[in-house]
């Protein structure tokens, strides 16, 4: 017969480690069977040598090799204080100990010292939860110092994401050269590039004798195409320090001769061009803005909606200061401009020249120079430093064909050469210094198939009729040299390959679409809102939210807006944090 399967049961007493060491406590506090004492300071702690030597490598090589400590039965441990290691002995036997500021340092001092590495990264997570903008940089000397990895890392990521609180702190003044270069040039440094100016500024001021003739290394850190040129222009180019550096000066130049000659190609001496193909910083990323437009089918809408694609929601900024049926909407330098439109809020609605601008960075409405002409109805687009107002209607409500540009260094306006065909509603790019507009609609409201070509730096225009072309009231947007029109009272999209010189048609919308808008983000075209005929061929609003990968020609839903909207504008911002000014 097969004789029974013998059952083993495998037992693990949970409480035996924890009963063991608190006995062994015991026994220390009663000195029974201590076999050596640690002395500080002239206190003596009675100790087991086995829990010492099992506790940390560091009394393992003092009791188990040859040292003469191994005879001894008295080990006085110097530069480690009575009070610290006594905390350190209670550590070892109940695995407890209190960190409080007063403490810390000797006792992460003394527990590197020991070898009793999760005590000291204890110390370490204690002193990170102390960080704040203020003693990040002392953090980061300290942990040098202790050769504390975990607490320069984490000082570090602070220093870096909270640089504008940084920037201004005395600690700042204490960084050696080297030190500063490292978080300046970092593409990780949260900061707006005129922040990381004041900040170089800031620190040469506090020892101006020996830190002025490094103010052409700084400032070959700051990342010129990607601030202000009102700032650079107005401000930076006339600091006494950058006037002092004829190396910073040159710089300065070769940006507005780049300006000036409204050619992105015309970079200049090779010097210069990396410093100005640099990269924008990793803490930059862009998000989408939806503002103004026609609301729920009802009245012209104040709101100005912001989109983080990280997040996938919705906020609310401040509302526009008034209401403004077909201004257009453009972005320059990260800041939202609203332009012209009819206001509606008065008995008798009227063309408007004026110009509204919202920053993210302050979640506040100002004014800038008026155009030179009212209008609405009409388009705007911008390049480099300029913005460009193209046709609509004027105050007669007729359609025009003039043509205006803002200059943002001077914050002036002037009359450009007019377009070779008024036309309402077309699709309008600007890339490789030309603006091009597609199609639209005459004073008879018949469709246009022609392009129109403006040249920037000439001043000059050009036509040709095209068959392709039949969009109106349809957005346009630039993904790597080709304008995508979108719509337009059509299904149909097609890319135009303006270094090819032809159309390519792409993946349909999933309706008819019109008076929506789109914009690029993170390479990816998103297109708000609008208007759709259904298959009863009746018009309706649409709150649709979708977006088409290029790469991969696929259309996406990415839910909807938080009402109906059409005639609005959808504009990408660059902006240096995560959040916004609330309002």
């Amino acid at each position: 017969m097969d004789r029974p399967a013998v059952k083993v049961f495998h037992y693990k007493d949970k409480e035996q480690s924890s009963n063991l060491l608190l006995q062994l406590n015991r026994l220390r506090q009663d000195n029974i069977l201590t076999d050596v004492s640690l002395s500080s300071d002239y206190v003596e702690i009675p100790c087991h040598r086995n829990v010492l030597a099992s506790s940390s490598p560091y009394f393992k090589a003092m009791f188990c090799h040859n040292f003469k400590e191994r005879q001894q039965t008295k080990i006085e441990l110097k530069g480690v204080a009575s009070t610290i290691l006594s905390s350190i002995v209670d550590y070892v036997y109940t695995g407890l100990i209190s960190i409080s500021i007063d403490i810390v340092l000797p006792l992460m001092q003394a527990a590197s010292m020991l070898q009793y590495g999760r005590l000291f990264e204890a110390c370490s997570s204690f002193l990170q939860e102390q960080l704040s903008p203020d003693n990040c940089l002392s953090m980061i000397r300290l942990s040098e110092i202790l050769n504390c990895n975990s607490l320069r890392d984490k000082a570090k990521e602070m220093a870096m994401k909270s640089f504008s609180d940084v920037s201004v702190s005395e600690d700042l003044c204490e960084l050696s050269l080297p030190e500063l270069m490292g978080y300046l040039e970092d593409d990780g440094l949260c900061a707006e590039e005129e922040q990381v100016f004041e900040t170089l500024v800031f620190w040469i001021h506090h020892d101006p004798l020996s830190r002025r003739g490094a103010i052409s290394d700084l400032f070959k850190k700051v990342r010129l195409r990607h601030i202000h040129p009102t700032y650079l222009f107005q401000f930076i180019a006339n600091d006494p320090l950058i006037q002092s550096s004829s190396l910073c000066t040159e710089l300065i130049e070769s940006v507005r001769r780049l300006m000036f000659s409204v050619s992105s190609k015309c970079i200049g001496d090779t010097d210069f061009k990396p410093l100005w193909v640099a990269p924008r910083r990793y803490s930059y990323h862009d998000i989408m803005v939806v503002v103004g437009g026609r609301k729920n089918s009802e009245q012209t809408s104040r709101e100005a909606l912001v989109f983080d694609e990280k997040s996938k929601k919705w906020e609310f900024l401040t509302k526009l200061p008034i209401r403004l049926y077909k201004a257009s909407y453009v972005a320059l330098h990260s800041v939202l401009y609203v332009i012209g439109g009819l206001t509606t809020e008065t008995k008798y609605s009227q063309a408007s020249t004026s110009v509204y601008t919202l920053s993210l960075k302050t979640n506040q409405w100002r004014t800038v120079e008026p155009m030179l002409e009212p209008r609405f109805a009409h388009q705007s687009v911008s390049y480099l430093h300029f913005i460009f107002v193209l046709g609509g209607l004027g105050p007669d409500s007729r359609l025009t064909g003039s043509v205006e540009r803002y200059n943002s260094m001077f914050n002036q306006w002037e009359a450009m050469a007019p377009m070779p065909e008024a036309v309402l509603y077309p699709a309008v790019a600007a890339t490789n210094q030309r603006i091009y507009v597609f199609g639209g609609q005459d004073a008879m409201q018949n469709p246009v198939r022609i392009i129109q070509v403006y040249h920037i730096a000439r001043n000059m225009w050009s036509k040709m009729e095209n068959r392709t072309v039949k969009n109106v009231s349809a957005p346009a947007a630039i993904v790597d040299d080709k304008i995508y029109i979108i719509g337009g009272y059509t299904r149909r999209m097609i890319a135009y390959d303006t270094k090819a010189n032809k159309f390519i048609k792409c993946a349909n919308l999933k309706e008819r679409r019109m008076h929506h808008s789109a914009t690029v983000l993170n390479n990816n075209i998103y297109v708000a809102g609008g208007r759709h005929i259904n298959g009863h061929d009746v018009i309706e609003d649409l709150d649709n939210f979708d977006c088409y990968d290029p790469k991969t020609d696929t259309w996406t839903s990415k839910g909807t807006l938080p009402y109906k909207l059409f005639d609005h504008g959808s504009l990408t911002l660059t902006h240096v944090s995560q959040t916004w000014a609330k309002s």
